[in-house]
């Protein structure tokens, strides 16, 4: 007979992950707390290792605003754009035809 895997959320791998990273307790102790196989929880431990220095770079910070006004700003253009175009729509008889 086949077991179903289990899904975890993310809360729950990284509270796992924080305390793998602590090492107050053995690998084996979180495995028997939890029920996760020992494998599993080094990879999420290595996963966390890896995504930490990341938090800390205001590089990627700025970068992210910057791309944010960008945005807000394409939004806001694309809205009075809109709004000429819906405007040109309704009153196509104010301008005369060329012929």
């Amino acid at each position: 007979m086949t077991k179903v895997r289990k899904r975890h959320n993310a809360e729950f791998k990284s509270k796992i992950a924080v305390e793998a990273i602590k090492e107050q307790k053995t690998i084996n102790e979180l495995t028997t707390e939890y029920g996760v196989h020992a494998t599993q929880i080094s990879n999420w431990k290595k996963q966390a290792l890896a995504v930490i220095p990341s938090a800390f770079n205001t590089k990627q910070h700025d970068n992210e605003q910057a791309q944010q006004a960008i945005i807000d700003e394409l939004h806001r253009q694309l809205g009075q754009v809109i709004s000429e175009r819906d405007w040109l729509k309704k009153s196509p008889h104010s301008y005369p035809k060329c012929s």
